[in-house]
């Protein structure tokens, strides 16, 4: 079931943004000219990555087309993080919890929905944010692969691994197998992930890491993705694991990011990429032939 909740904003002052799928050609046809000679992959990251989780959340609307978008234009990040979720109907689409409550207009479970019924879902931007931000529908994982899918790197979490079949067929029909990790925090997922041909990413928790022996994940993961907020000494042990990269999540000031690169993270997961990111990258090709603005 459904629910409405009631606005803080006047309905006036919202309006849709159009979400039409931008030409896109990957799917057998010549790749986007900024590609070059195919999509960017995890070898074109520097040797510090930063990473804008759920796009920046404490820049832009989480999980949004527009704020996924925002955070491209401004190339303080070099990955950009998103969570999925599935429909009733199997479509998997752009969203973190399990309910719809916390950040749109509705109420009720996201699984409940199916791919008809999600076209009338809207985002509820937070008035805390910088900026002006419209309402609009959450992206579908489609979506969002099609729109920036090869021209940057992604970061595709799995809410529900349910959706781990169907997300991998749109990633390697894509070509995109080098280009998208793909995250969870169940080592037996990632083991699935990693027989798909895909970038495994586990990530832990703190609690976790106190126990945790990742040297035992090194053969199947590609990215071990920790809490910032665990003890000095499981940070090190993630970071000697022989796992190729270790990144930290999720980092919100630069004491915390000072602290995980001095520990031998050399990855930064944070919801503020403009504040906090030390390199920015250059976005190829004229931004209008992405965005469509």
């Amino acid at each position: 079931m459904v629910s409405w909740i009631a606005s803080t904003a006047p309905a006036a002052l919202l309006s849709v943004v159009s979400l039409a799928a931008l030409p896109f050609t990957g799917h057998g046809g010549s790749p986007p000219l900024e590609w070059g000679g195919g999509p960017l992959t995890v070898d074109s990251l520097p040797r510090v990555t930063y990473v804008a989780h759920r796009g920046g959340a404490r820049e832009v609307p989480e999980n949004s087309m527009t704020g996924l978008m925002a955070a491209y234009r401004r190339g303080t990040a070099q990955v950009l993080d998103f969570d999925t979720r599935v429909l009733r109907d199997g479509t998997p689409v752009v969203f973190h919890d399990a309910t719809l409550n916390r950040t749109t207009f509705l109420g009720g479970e996201v699984r409940k929905l199916d791919a008809q019924e999600w076209k009338g879902v809207r985002l509820r931007p937070r008035d805390s944010l910088p900026g002006s931000w419209r309402s609009e529908r959450p992206p579908t994982v489609e979506e969002v692969l099609d729109r920036l899918g090869g021209r940057i790197l992604l970061m595709l979490e799995l809410k529900d691994p349910r959706g781990l079949d169907r997300v991998a067929g749109m990633i390697r029909a894509r070509g995109l197998t080098r280009s998208v990790f793909v995250n969870t925090n169940d080592p037996a997922v990632a083991r699935r992930v990693h027989r798909r041909g895909l970038l495994t990413q586990l990530w832990r928790s703190a609690d976790q890491m106190r126990t945790d022996r990742p040297e035992r994940w090194r053969s199947f993961v590609d990215l071990l993705d920790v809490d910032i907020h665990a003890r000095d000494a499981d940070l090190k042990r993630a970071v000697r694991s022989g796992i190729g990269r270790v990144w930290a999540h999720t980092v919100i000031t630069p004491a915390q990011r000072d602290r995980a690169l001095a520990l031998g993270c050399d990855g930064i997961l944070t919801d503020a990429p403009g504040r906090l990111a030390r390199y920015r990258a250059r976005v190829p090709g004229p931004v209008s032939a992405v965005t469509g603005r």
